[in-house]
C-alpha cells in the first residue's frame, strides 16, 4: 500500500532528534509487522488548512497514480489556531470549510483517515485547538471519514506536555512522537488498511 501523510510540522516530525516523527514510527511498525508499504511524508511547516487545500491533491496525485493501492492520512489545524495580527491565522468557519472540501474531494478518490490536532503549551491556543478538533470530528462523522481525536489523551500525557514545553511549545521530542504514534498504530481504522 502507498500512503501519503498530508499536513503540517507535526506530520513532518519537527523537533524529533531521530527525524521519524509519528508518521515514520507508524510506518516502521507496519513494515516490521510484515506490511508492504511505501510512505510519503507531505508535512510542511506552518501549513494551514488553506495552504493544504490549495496543493494537497496535486501533490498526492503525483504519488498515488490511478490504479495503485493507496490511501491518504490528513493531520492539521494547529497553525489555523495560531494567533497572528490580533486574530487566528485562519478563521474557524474557514478552517471548517477548507477541511470539508479537502475531505469531500479526497474520499472520492482514496481511502482517507484524519488525525486531529495536538495540544501546545499555550492555554488560550489549546482552547482554540480543542474547539477546532471537535468541529473536525463532526465533519468527519458527517462525511464518514474515520477521525482520531488525539488532543485529549496528549493533553493528559506528562511525556507529551513535558517535551513540548522543553522544545518550542508546539513540537515534542522522540518520546512525545512515540506516544502519538502508539495512538495511531493501535487505531482500528488504521489497522483496517492492512487486512
Amino acid at each position: 500500500m502507498w500512503i501519503c501523510f498530508v499536513g503540517d510540522s507535526l506530520v513532518n516530525g519537527t523537533g524529533d532528534p531521530e527525524y521519524l516523527g509519528w508518521t515514520g514510527r507508524i510506518c516502521a511498525a507496519a513494515r516490521k509487522a510484515g506490511r508492504d508499504i511505501t510512505c510519503y511524508n507531505l508535512g510542511v511547516r506552518r501549513e494551514t488548512s488553506a495552504d493544504i487545500r490549495a496543493c494537497w491533491l496535486r501533490e498526492v496525485s503525483r504519488r498515488l497514480p490511478a490504479g495503485c493501492d493507496g490511501g491518504v492520512v490528513f493531520s492539521f489545524g494547529i497553525n489555523d489556531t495560531t494567533w497572528e495580527g490580533g486574530a487566528p491565522r485562519v478563521a474557524v468557519a474557514d478552517s471548517v470549510e477548507h477541511t470539508r472540501r479537502i475531505l469531500i474531494t479526497a474520499r472520492r478518490r482514496f481511502p482517507v483517515l484524519m488525525i486531529g490536532p495536538s495540544p501546545v503549551t499555550d492555554a488560550k491556543q489549546n482552547l482554540r485547538i480543542a474547539g477546532l478538533s471537535r468541529r473536525f470530528a463532526f465533519i468527519c462523522r458527517e462525511l464518514e471519514v474515520p477521525y482520531l481525536e488525539v488532543f485529549t489523551p496528549l493533553a493528559a500525557s506528562e511525556t507529551w506536555m513535558r517535551e513540548v514545553a522543553a522544545n518550542d511549545g508546539s513540537h515534542p521530542g522522540s518520546a512525545g512522537y512515540s506516544e502519538l504514534a502508539r495512538l495511531v498504530q493501535d487505531w482500528p481504522p488504521w489497522l483496517s488498511w492492512f487486512k
